[in-house]
């Protein structure tokens, strides 16, 4: 799984290709905390534009991150959702907590 991390001010946006799975999944959460603690990270945008599957430690990844900023009066976004990523968060109920934009650029106007 590819991925990249950008900052812009105090939101951390992730960007994941592939997917994001048990084989990956602790690799991301590590990477994304030591962001979050390194660079006073408020908010974190997951961009799933480029990922083609989620399984639960995918939303382990998602959720845990959503506590991490929440502690802090931050939040958590997703964008670009494909039909089966789409489906995971409708499950799970993570659309109910995680908001949902088109864009990147949506999300970090909104938060």
């Amino acid at each position: 799984m590819d991925r990249n991390y950008t900052i812009n001010g105090r939101n951390l946006i992730v960007e994941l290709h592939g997917e994001l799975d048990h084989h990956i999944a602790q690799e991301v959460r590590e990477e994304i905390d030591a962001a979050i603690n390194q660079n006073s990270i408020k908010n974190v945008i997951f961009n799933f534009e480029n990922m083609n599957f989620m399984d639960s430690s995918g939303v382990g990844v998602v959720i845990g991150r959503y506590r991490i900023v929440s502690k802090i009066g931050g939040k958590v976004a997703v964008t670009n959702l494909n039909s089966q990523v789409r489906r995971i968060f409708d499950l799970s109920g993570m659309n109910k907590i995680i908001e949902i934009y088109n864009t990147c650029e949506e999300a970090i106007s909104s938060l």
